[in-house]
């Protein structure tokens, strides 16, 4: 399946970016280099959304040109896609380009390749990578942005399970043939399954959580189909009565009516499960950019100040979990010292 690309162009012939002094010689009145200069609307600094978190330099998108380049999970895609939206819609001037290709692949762009701005990622970037990253160049630094829950999903006329254990779910997408093989009282049906691509961070999750790392399980599983294309997986668990599936919540979310979800070890997945840490499956969720990158690209630096200001308003809308108050001001302490 294609990788899905979404793109925003809006020109502003009339308006410039306001160019300023150097952030280390500017006099306290000035803004720094790297940020856009305020307009009369707007303060020196963004208020916090809630008390106790770091304040970041204040951003006006209608100040704010040049384009920026994203890719990565398509975890993390809706999130970036509602940002970008609500950037263009307050006035950015530029062009964002987001491409829904996967954790893995997004850090080869970024970390091999050197084609992107910001890598979306629905886990912590590898050691690997980041040395990747640094041959050519680039220090990554790490943005959470939220906290998804993975959800583990069967067709809706599924009427004999509504809770998997992590040992049974394990079970379920390596050497068990048929539900019955799980539980004797189950069909005798063999089990069709269908999970991301190895290029997934949904699927590195899935895999570090059930089999400890292993991937050789799951990826020996028969009745087996694997998609980057979340899409692509809705369809084949709606198709089949003895199918069932994983993905990120907030895709199961958009698509509720049409998949019935599953709880785990007794918990279902919902905001205060995964705040509380009790749901197995929950997991940060972030974006990756470099120092380098946003000091010498404007726009991708305030893009970022934009996410980590205004994320948190938007983040339950799209499906999402919100990160916490720590990991937020950590996102926001990381792009401050970027900045220096």
């Amino acid at each position: 399946m294609p990788a899905k690309r979404w793109v925003l162009v809006i020109f502003l012939a009339l308006l410039t970016l306001a160019g300023c002094a150097s952030a280390r010689s500017a006099p306290p009145s000035e803004p720094p280099r790297w940020l856009p200069t305020p307009t009369p609307e707007t303060s020196e600094t963004v208020p916090a959304p809630d008390q106790g978190l770091t304040p970041l330099p204040a951003v006006d998108p209608l100040a704010v040109s040049g384009d920026i380049i994203v890719a990565g999970s398509s975890t993390v895609f809706p999130l970036v896609e509602r940002m970008a939206e609500r950037f263009v819609d307050e006035g950015y001037g530029g062009n964002i380009t987001i491409d829904s290709i996967g954790s893995g692949a997004g850090f080869e762009r970024f970390c091999v390749a050197g084609e992107t701005d910001i890598s979306n990622a629905s886990r912590p970037i590898k050691d690997k990578e980041i040395a990747n990253c640094e041959n050519i160049g680039r220090v990554p630094v790490e943005f959470r942005v939220g906290t998804d829950a993975l959800a583990v999903v069967v067709n809706p006329s599924n009427d004999w399970v509504q809770d998997l254990s992590l040992e049974q779910l394990a079970y379920m997408f390596s050497t068990a043939k048929t539900w019955s093989d799980i539980d004797p009282t189950w069909p005798d049906e063999p089990i069709q399954r269908f999970i991301p691509g190895t290029d997934s961070g949904t699927f590195d999750f899935f895999v570090e959580t059930v089999f400890e790392k292993n991937e050789e399980p799951i990826l020996e599983a028969d009745n087996l189909q694997m998609s980057e294309d979340d899409n692509v997986l809705v369809q084949g668990v709606e198709g089949g009565r003895y199918a069932i599936g994983f993905f990120g919540y907030a895709f199961y979310n958009e698509n509720r009516e049409r998949l019935k979800i599953l709880n785990i070890e007794g918990v279902e997945p919902n905001a205060a499960h995964v705040d509380d840490g009790s749901y197995p499956l929950a997991r940060p969720l972030f974006m990756y950019s470099a120092a380098s990158i946003m000091q010498s690209k404007p726009q991708v630096a305030a893009f970022l100040n934009f996410v980590l200001t205004y994320a948190e308003e938007e983040v339950a809308d799209v499906g999402y979990f919100p990160a916490s108050a720590e990991a937020i001001n950590a996102s926001r302490q990381a792009w401050l010292e970027a900045m220096r």
